[in-house]
């Protein structure tokens, strides 16, 4: 398990290319036959990802967590962005297809991914963070959640905002996420821009091309920095940062959220006068 420390805006400010690129982008997330974790200091979020391309995954708790199993004080949403899988829980198993996801609640003792063809394998992408009680498992599919449409063309931002797992819909302790898909001819997203001081946030960006680039946005409103970034990469948010980007064509990306406030609307909101 990879571990990420905190860090200053003061001191971020600062960083070169090759510094923020360590600090906050996570590489290589989807590997055959192995999961990968990162552990960011953030909010305590884990993030992680894997091919089951020949076996059965099981999601681990490693030494880092000091628990007996990954989800003894934890909980965690796991999208689905590969050919057709399948997540047992404790062994009851749920099908997921392309765009589904789970939320998977504390005290789950065993879960695993696996593909139903190899030959055209699951890709599964999670986020995880700490718990204080339990919530029952639940599978959401993209046509069942809370959509809402975002944005113009004129303004390169139109945009289909979906969320997965927020309060009223699935129950979690802080655990929040969604997935938003920029429209053909729109690049733009979350400008205007915004920060929110209650939680940090992870992005995934996936849907593009192999020579096509994100421009990801971050820093503070008045001491922006950016992060070139390819298909099926993340990068991490502190609270203090903002987190916008353009590319060189449409994608989707899959947001998460952790923190004291669960409340989606609950944003500082940047002028675009004072963006520097």
């Amino acid at each position: 398990m990879e571990l990420r420390t905190a860090c200053s805006p003061k001191d971020a400010k600062h960083y070169d290319t090759d510094r923020l690129r360590s600090e906050f982008l996570i590489q290589d997330l989807f590997k055959k036959d192995e999961i990968k974790y990162v552990y960011s200091h953030i909010d305590r979020i884990i993030v992680g990802g894997g091919i089951p391309a020949s076996k059965k995954l099981f999601i681990e708790a490693g030494d880092e967590l000091r628990a007996e199993y990954f989800l003894q004080r934890r909980e965690m949403g796991i999208f689905n962005i590969g050919g057709e899988g399948i997540v047992t829980v404790d062994g009851e198993e749920y099908v997921l297809r392309y765009k589904d996801a789970i939320y998977v609640g504390r005290g789950v003792k065993e879960v695993t991914l696996d593909s139903k063809d190899y030959a055209n394998p699951a890709k599964f992408y999670f986020n995880s963070t700490p718990a204080h009680t339990s919530y029952p498992t639940v599978l959401v599919k993209p046509e069942e959640a809370f959509t809402k449409e975002l944005g113009a063309l004129e303004t390169s931002n139109h945009r289909i905002l979906r969320r997965y797992i927020h309060p009223g819909y699935v129950e979690s302790c802080q655990l929040v996420m969604g997935m938003t898909s920029l429209c053909e001819g729109s690049v733009w997203n979350t400008m205007p821009c915004h920060t929110h001081d209650r939680r940090m946030e992870v992005y995934l960006y996936f849907e593009l091309k192999e020579d096509d680039i994100v421009i990801h946005l971050m820093g503070e409103p008045d001491e922006t920095r950016h992060i070139v970034m390819r298909n099926e990469e993340a990068v991490i948010s502190p609270s203090w940062s903002i987190h916008s980007a353009s590319a060189t064509r449409n994608y989707t990306f899959i947001w998460g959220m952790a923190g004291e406030n669960q409340d989606f609307d609950d944003m500082d909101d940047v002028k675009m006068t004072d963006i520097r």
